[in-house]
């Protein structure tokens, strides 16, 4: 009797045997570095040398910003309850969403979206930035609460434009920034969420892997950081903002009631 058997096309195993999208492990240990096995293990295809570097530069773009993020301040609480280190970045991990990481996703789905409509740049961008304002909403991927002009929006860009892969997302995604201060009188400009959703989406990823990309470049910053939070610092520190105000109801009495 047959069963039937769900498909993967990711890896095969076997007795002395793992083959990740058809090539050997071995060979892969030998030739590729970590981010050309991540291009493969997510495109299926190996990288070209210009996709590797490419890649590499998106990866070490977002490995850390710092202890005031979000992840890191939950993996960090973890690892100072008396958690193990994978609780804790799990923790971490589980914090990256809309507000926090999620910016790639959803830049590069708005960039690609907008790419496919057919015409000039200008244009597209200024009904862009003209739909987002009538709906009051904010265009993910731009602007920070520390950068002006984020150093590693400019490093990713320029790169980009040097291994050939500054295409028509990338040019949305400039053209909006200029449409965005154009109505605001103000600069937002790319930051490195938006830089990452126009380059990954002119190399052909799907926007769908944004959080995926942020995950994969975090995961070591986070490890760091519990591990200096495990063997720097005293259990249960205080950590995050604790200059807090009380402002619920005054100290209440509970009156005797019958049972």
């Amino acid at each position: 009797m047959n069963e039937e058997k769900w498909k993967t096309y990711i890896t095969d195993i076997g007795k002395g045997r793992i083959c990740v999208r058809g090539y050997d492990i071995r060979d892969l240990m030998e030739n590729l570095t970590f981010s050309e096995a991540v291009f493969l293990i997510l495109k299926g295809e190996l990288p070209t040398k210009e996709e590797g570097r490419m890649m590499e530069a998106i990866l070490v773009s977002s490995i850390d910003h710092g202890v005031t993020p979000p992840s890191v301040l939950a993996t960090r609480t973890v690892i100072s309850g008396g958690n193990p280190l994978n609780a804790a970045v799990a923790g971490g991990v589980l914090t990256i969403g809309d507000s926090h990481g999620g910016a790639i996703e959803e830049c590069a789905q708005i960039l690609q979206e907008w790419a496919k409509k057919e015409g000039e740049i200008e244009p597209i961008a200024k009904d862009l930035v003209e739909d987002f304002t009538n709906k009051k909403k904010r265009i993910p991927g731009y602007g920070h609460r520390l950068h002006e002009t984020d150093p590693r929006t400019i490093k990713l860009f320029e790169l980009a434009e040097s291994l050939k892969f500054s295409g028509r997302h990338i040019i949305l995604a400039k053209a909006v920034e200029n449409e965005l201060e154009k109505i605001l009188t103000k600069r937002l400009p790319i930051n490195v969420d938006g830089a990452i959703a126009a380059v990954i989406s002119d190399m052909g990823f799907d926007y769908r892997l944004g959080k995926g990309f942020f995950i994969i470049s975090r995961i070591p910053g986070l490890v760091a950081h519990a591990f200096e939070e495990w063997t720097k610092q005293k259990p249960m520190r205080k950590l995050g903002d604790t200059n807090f105000e009380y402002a619920g109801p005054p100290q209440r009495i509970i009156q005797a009631r019958g049972r």
